[in-house]
């Protein structure tokens, strides 16, 4: 300090002067001061809402915007120290599984200068995953011009845990009654696919990590996709809550799908999920051509020219063993009377198919006729998509299920021949 007022005495013609310099110095210094209070102020008042902060200039092309201020929340919440971020680009957070239309997305909405909120996958400086939630504004100077962007930022990792959790507990997916009859999936207000039932898996041909690392849209056909990603993009509640689409998917194998979707809003730990139940259109439409076709029954919907009829009986070890068949098995399978004779109906069926055959087969013992569709060993050496009507046969005494007959069709199945796979 006391070089300072030297400094400041060497400055001055006159000791009146220097006395001026000195005020306006202590007047600038308690300005600065009261400034940082105010910041200190303000970090301790936000950091309870949010865990970092970050003010990024404007540049949004490349090497994109860089980083002029961090607060505490965001050393702790990243790793890097505020001496590491300072001059970097936020991108030293992204990584392989952050989001690429999340971040497309991003940029658009600031380059019309409005505000974001969204999520993805962002990394520490450990390398370690973290689900980042932003809530980003811009900062304009007097002018009314757009000179900075702040961005409020969440690690929402554990309420993502949470609200699997919540929604699993809610929803108890392929257990309660009532929703393992629905084809269900649920959705982020970005599209991204939270969770699924086993019904819509099954109908899709993908499992439940591969739909997590899809958006809804990613599942149809080319006509709806640009419709839903705009509807995701400028989400309104009131576009799903209690809303029907008319929808195409396509799923694994490549073949459309056509379906009904039911849609509605859930608010879940403060954050919308769509809800979506479908209804197979494609599978209703073959199995009501087939019963005009074939005089209008069940009993008669299935051609024992073109199709196979068959008997189980369950083991003791509790194996479903076909007993008996008709002729055309052996020209849809393949197989011969001596392969066929007490064979395990397992051995039958895609691996995939089981869970969904076992369920199909237990409603039955259960008294109950049951359709399903399921993929079978086809003579080719691949898998063929059938339909199966089955039907329990009871006891002399009514009392129990003894056997299972079934009509297995491929003609109401197949819409083309790319359901035959190959394995």
């Amino acid at each position: 300090m006391k070089n300072f007022q030297e400094f400041l005495k060497s400055c001055s013609k006159d000791e009146e002067s220097y006395k001026k310099l000195i005020k306006f110095t202590e007047e600038l210094v308690e300005e600065r001061d009261e400034a940082l209070r105010h910041l200190n102020l303000l970090e301790r008042a936000i950091k309870s809402d949010y865990d970092s902060i970050v003010i990024t200039t404007l540049e949004l092309e490349e090497p994109g915007p860089r980083i002029v201020y961090v607060n505490d929340g965001f050393t702790r919440m990243t790793g890097y120290s505020r001496e590491e971020a300072i001059g970097k680009t936020p991108r030293i957070l992204q990584g392989p599984k952050t989001d690429r239309a999340v971040l497309d997305t991003l940029k658009r909405r600031l380059q019309e200068g409005q505000s974001f909120f969204g999520h993805t996958v962002n990394y520490r400086k450990d390398g370690s995953e973290f689900i980042n939630q932003w809530d980003i504004h811009p900062l304009t100077n007097n002018e009314g011009e757009i000179t900075h962007w702040v961005s409020y930022q969440h690690d929402i990792t554990e309420r993502k845990r949470s609200e699997k959790k919540i929604v699993d507990a809610e929803i108890e997916f392929d257990r309660l009654t009532e929703e393992s009859k629905k084809t269900l999936v649920d959705l982020d207000v970005q599209g991204n696919i939270i969770t699924s039932n086993k019904a819509f898996r099954d109908l899709i041909g993908y499992d439940d990590e591969e739909l997590k690392k899809k958006k809804i849209w990613d599942l149809l056909d080319d006509k709806h996709v640009e419709n839903f990603r705009f509807k995701f993009q400028k989400f309104k509640p009131s576009d799903f809550q209690n809303t029907s689409f008319e929808l195409v998917l396509i799923n694994k194998i490549g073949n459309p799908v056509e379906v009904k979707a039911e849609t509605r809003l859930l608010h879940i730990d403060e954050q919308n999920v769509v809800r979506a139940s479908f209804q197979n259109k494609s599978l209703q439409k073959r199995i009501m051509a087939m019963l005009k076709q074939r005089g209008g029954s069940l009993d008669k919907m299935f051609d024992i020219s073109k199709d196979f009829r068959y008997r189980l009986v369950k083991s003791e070890a509790g194996e479903f063993l076909l007993s008996n068949y008709s002729n055309s098995f052996t020209t849809i399978t393949g197989m011969s009377d001596k392969e066929a004779d007490n064979m395990p109906w397992r051995s039958l069926v895609h691996g995939d198919d089981m869970l969904k055959v076992e369920k199909h087969f237990k409603r039955v013992l259960d008294g109950l006729p049951n359709t399903e569709q399921y993929r079978i060993k086809s003579a080719d050496g691949g898998f063929v998509t059938v339909i199966d009507y089955a039907k329990p046969v009871w006891n002399s005494e009514k009392t129990s299920v003894d056997e299972i007959k079934g009509s297995i069709s491929m003609e109401i199945s197949s819409e083309s021949k790319t359901n035959r796979v190959q394995v």
